[in-house]
């Protein structure tokens, strides 16, 4: 068995040949080796262990190397890793996706690769449906400021095109229209002007408009913000009154991460298309869905061409499919509530004290996500170093240092994490 490469070998041969992601090709930021993880644990290739606080970027929420998964894992190896999904099909899809359709009202799964994946083809399928609807002129997309649905070409469009990480782009994507971020916090009173600005857009521009997309409740990596459920329920009445598709992306807020199964319910709507990603194999491969109700479904099969004009080579790839099967079911059939409701109690105490520290405007909790928002931009390199060193894996970007942890974090690990945030925010 050859011997592992020692963990500054590693690291050297990684800055040789690799590109990681937001960060330039001889990027000097600070990079950590991983030999193993497990639970709620990383294990370094140096000896060191952290807390992991995100879940790798909000997936892994059943936690690392949970005996279950690799179960599932293993069966469907013994079988297939992988069939073209064109003229054929298989039972892990299949009962994924019955699973999918009975957990969100929907009736219809098309599997994809990727978060920015489901959400071109979400787009893709609100402006197919209108053009089979002899409509072809409602092709545009309405969206709020201060969201992000991924960096594929045209989920970049409706990104937030002033703080997004998107400006180099302007000018060479679709140009569509934004309304202002929902001021009306999650936890405070509705302010009923809230929907003005996007009514007027509906209103203006709806012959033009084929969907509005948004992220419910929680935009995540757009400024980890969380608004008031009832800009959704008025946002779908205004759909519905000025015939635009309602498209939810729950690529992060998907699986009880918001303390609900999906962010949608906290207002009791249901979207006309939806898009799942990230924790759905529970972390383990890259799998996304977006799904639909038959009606559109039935539009698209029924204008031309016939048929819906994508198809990804790896869609519904069964070992992805497997493992996303068995970690939706275990979730559905755990206590999961419980344990992102203690959670949410847990980070809203311990984050409360930073909002004391000069360096910081806000705290926010809600479900699985602690945000702490600080004055000024945060130096991810010189952070992350000194977070690596209290034992935890986070990673800030912006004005935001936040946590998304694994649903099986220990309350002794969460504090870990907490204590971790608040040294760290201590002026200098």
């Amino acid at each position: 068995m050859d011997t592992p490469p020692s963990a500054d070998r590693l690291i050297e041969e990684d800055r040789r040949v690799l590109w990681h992601p937001y960060a330039a090709a001889n990027s000097a930021l600070p990079l950590f080796a991983v030999a193993r993880a497990t639970g709620c644990r990383l294990l370094l290739a140096d000896g060191r262990e952290l807390i992991d606080g995100m879940a790798s970027w909000w997936a892994a929420i059943h936690g690392y190397n949970h005996p279950r998964l690799n179960a599932a894992a293993t069966r469907q190896l013994a079988n297939m890793s992988h069939v073209m999904f064109g003229g054929l099909t298989h039972e892990p899809a299949v009962r994924l996706a019955m699973l999918l359709t009975e957990l969100t009202g929907q009736d219809r799964v098309f599997f994809c690769d990727s978060g920015s994946v489901a959400v071109e083809v979400a787009m893709k399928m609100a402006m197919q449906y209108q053009i089979a609807r002899r409509r072809q002129q409602k092709n545009k997309f309405v969206t709020i400021c201060g969201g992000y649905h991924g960096d594929t070409l045209h989920a970049m469009s409706v990104c937030d095109p002033d703080t997004g990480m998107h400006q180099l782009w302007r000018g060479l994507l679709p140009r569509y229209h934004f309304a202002p971020r929902p001021k009306s916090r999650f936890d405070s009173a509705w302010l009923p002007n809230d929907t003005e600005a996007l009514e007027a857009i509906l209103k203006a521009r709806h012959e033009e408009l084929c969907a509005l997309i948004l992220e419910p409740i929680v935009q995540g990596a757009g400024g980890m913000w969380f608004y008031h459920p009832e800009y959704l329920r008025v946002a779908r009445d205004l759909c519905r009154r000025y015939d635009v598709l309602f498209i939810a992306d729950e690529i992060a807020t998907g699986f009880g991460r918001s303390g609900k199964l999906f962010a949608c319910e906290h207002a009791g709507v249901k979207p006309d298309i939806l898009c799942l990603g990230k924790a759905l194999t529970g972390g383990y491969l890259t799998l996304a869905a977006t799904l639909c109700a038959d009606e559109i479904a039935a539009t698209i099969s029924m204008g031309e061409p016939g048929v819906f004009m994508h198809g990804p080579t790896f869609m519904a790839n069964p070992l992805a499919c497997a493992v996303a099967l068995e970690s939706v079911r275990m979730l559905v059939q755990s206590n999961w509530q419980s344990a992102v409701g203690g959670i949410e109690r847990a980070l809203a105490a311990n984050l409360k004290r930073c909002a004391s520290l000069p360096t910081v405007r806000d705290t926010r909790a809600l479900g699985a996500i602690g945000v702490v928002e600080t004055v000024a931009p945060i130096n991810m390199a010189s952070m992350t170093r000194r977070l690596v060193e209290l034992g935890v894996w986070l990673r800030p970007f912006g004005h935001l240092l936040y946590t998304m942890p694994p649903y099986c974090i220990s309350e002794s690990e969460l504090r870990r994490l907490c204590d971790a945030m608040f040294e760290v925010l201590q002026p200098e």
